[in-house]
């Protein structure tokens, strides 16, 4: 295992015990996560980065396994299908691009990028699964990179970076975040997916909230924390966007996990009231989407 010293939005060593969670999907131990004075939350201490692999050995782990299995999973992959037309059309209307050059982190069995494929878009991934990247490469004859291979990666290649639900799990945060400034065009846009531990779910689930996935998810991002983190490596934060679906989703899960089995009345209900709150503020859905664009 390994224990962070210092917070990487603000560098403090001043942090204390937020929470206590359990890996549900794989080895149902117990992963501390907790809370820098500045307000970011990390787990700590996490698997040291060439052990985490193994926390991602389930057939549950759907961005992995494509699996459609269950009804939690068939429901899934239906959302799926819809959404990846929306991230389309979002990648396309944020962009100002019909066609491009897109790169793809932590893209999973390839489904985003096969979309964005069929409409003209010139599409590479990266993805550090091996089992994942040899499904991509077979079943839609996608590029897909190993990570932390950034130098085959030239200045200004990029139209758009995305990464859906990728970086609360990437060890080498600051790394990435410089890497994708660097390889995005000027007028580039880097759209980012991610849990947000400030929502009305996370807050009434606790720590039974699915998605702190811990040990997979290393990172605990609320909106102001992601602000603040991109700007200091030369970002511009220029539009939040809600992911109402993925309230219930994560509510079913966390009522799994709460419960020891599903209740979907109760999983739509909170799903529900959490969008429902949301919407007042506009910046507290379950997950959210951030429109970046580089400072150069």
């Amino acid at each position: 295992m390994e224990t962070l010293t210092n917070c990487p939005i603000c560098n403090s060593s001043s942090f204390t015990p937020f929470i206590e969670c359990t890996d549900y999907t794989v080895s149902k131990d117990k992963f501390a996560i907790v809370k820098c004075e500045c307000g970011f939350k990390f787990t700590n201490p996490r698997p040291e980065e060439a052990e985490a692999g193994k926390y991602y050995q389930s057939e549950d782990y759907i961005s992995h396994s494509n699996t459609s299995k269950g009804l939690v999973n068939r429901l899934y992959q239906r959302a799926r299908k819809y959404t990846l037309k929306k991230k389309l059309a979002l990648i396309t209307k944020v962009s100002g691009k019909q066609q491009g050059n897109l790169l793809d982190l932590g893209c999973g069995t390839g489904e985003f990028l096969n979309t964005c494929k069929q409409s003209g878009w010139n599409v590479q991934g990266i993805e550090p699964s091996p089992d994942a990247r040899a499904f991509a490469t077979k079943e839609y004859g996608l590029t897909i990179h190993e990570i932390n291979k950034w130098d085959q990666f030239a200045d200004n290649t990029f139209d758009v970076v995305s990464a859906w639900h990728v970086l609360e799990h990437v060890y080498q945060l600051e790394e990435t975040a410089k890497q994708v400034k660097r390889i995005l065009s000027p007028d580039g846009t880097f759209v980012v997916a991610l849990p947000n531990s400030s929502s009305a779910d996370a807050e009434f689930y606790k720590k039974y909230w699915a998605a702190y996935d811990v040990p997979r998810h290393i990172w605990h991002f609320t909106p102001a924390d992601v602000k603040r983190f991109f700007e200091s490596k030369g970002f511009t934060l220029k539009e939040v966007l809600p992911m109402p679906l993925d309230a219930y989703y994560i509510c079913m899960l966390s009522e799994k996990y709460k419960a020891g089995s599903i209740s979907y009345g109760r999983a739509a209900v909170h799903g529900w009231a959490s969008n429902r709150q949301a919407a007042k503020t506009g910046t507290t859905f379950s997950s959210q989407i951030y429109i970046l664009k580089p400072v150069k």
